[in-house]
């Protein structure tokens, strides 16, 4: 138990071990007492190991959002019109959940750091966006995390901040408050603090939000605006299938941390040809659905409703 290595942000210290891995924290929500089952650490230490003896696994540069850098893209294309860059034999018919399964399966395969944790994910989590992953990839790189947000997220940064990738999940969006002093505070200003030297480009946070018709008030919540208003962190939100895969792909190997909401009712309901391969949507990039000269009209997510009201013969809708 003396083998600890430890990666550490304001008011969390997170220990690892090769026997056990103990979240010790103050939140005032209870923490569960069981450790991590299911995951051996030795693989993560072993990757860990000897990361702090020069500074290039720590250098990623910011960027703008429509160029997504990364090493593990150099191979991949970042496409505007998929139509014309995708031939027809090379799509396939997936709901929202299985382009985001897709992704992260792009992603674990590409990226040989990267790592996927987070509530029930490695039995493949409660809407099976991480099915089958685990077996696939082990349970050192897919593994569940004991239920504290705040202490997820904290792993995250710690990982992220060795220049690896963190693919974390916080299970319903409305549980991400207790993580917002670590998201807000240390992801975001890793940088910035730092002088540009040291930042946490690795972390993606992926979150199912918004409303169902039955969720209450711990499952219906859309928090996006509150952290799209800090400097420090990028906020996606996807609105179909194609752009689920393609956007998560650029969110992950963006040189920033990234908050990647997935629209939970949509999961199974919106339907799409997506191309079975590697490829990103660029982020901060609107996509032009109807083109027009008179008034633009900027939405998220669905247009259904949208379509109803807007009958302007020469509008642009982004």
């Amino acid at each position: 138990m003396n083998n600890y290595r430890s990666l550490s942000t304001l008011g969390m210290s997170l220990r690892l071990s090769r026997k056990s891995f103990r979240i010790q924290s103050q939140i005032q929500r209870p923490l569960s007492l069981r450790y991590f089952s299911d995951l051996s650490l030795h693989g993560i230490e072993k990757r860990c190991s000897g990361i702090f003896k020069g500074k290039e696994k720590n250098n990623r540069k910011f960027s703008s959002s429509a160029a997504v850098v990364s090493a593990a893209a150099k191979n991949t294309d970042v496409v505007d019109d998929l139509d014309d860059s995708t031939s027809e034999s090379e799509y396939e018919r997936m709901n929202l959940y299985l382009a985001i399964n897709s992704a992260l399966e792009i992603a674990l395969e590409s990226d040989p750091t990267a790592i996927l944790f987070g509530e029930d994910v490695a039995f493949g989590g409660v809407f099976r966006c991480s099915v089958d992953l685990k077996d696939r990839f082990g349970v050192e790189r897919v593994f569940n995390t004991p239920l504290s947000e705040q202490g997820l997220v904290a792993f995250g940064i710690g990982y992220a901040a060795m220049g690896q990738t963190a693919i974390a999940e916080v299970q319903f969006a409305d549980y991400i408050f207790p993580a917002f002093d670590q998201i807000v505070n240390e992801a975001a200003k890793y940088r910035y603090r730092s002088g540009n030297q040291f930042n946490v480009g690795g972390l993606t946070i992926r979150a199912p939000y918004g409303a169902v018709g039955h969720g209450g008030h711990y499952h219906s919540q859309s928090p996006e605006a509150y952290f799209t208003h800090t400097p420090g962190l990028k906020v996606v939100m996807p609105r179909n299938p194609i752009e689920a895969k393609g956007l998560l792909l650029s969110a992950i190997r963006d040189p920033n941390p990234v908050i990647f909401f997935e629209p939970k009712a949509i999961y199974r309901a919106s339907v799409a040809d997506v191309p079975v391969g590697d490829y990103m949507i660029p982020l901060g990039k609107a996509d032009i659905v109807k083109s027009g000269s008179d008034v633009t009209v900027q939405q998220l997510l669905k247009l259904s409703s949208l379509y109803a009201i807007c009958y302007f013969k020469n509008a642009s809708v982004i």
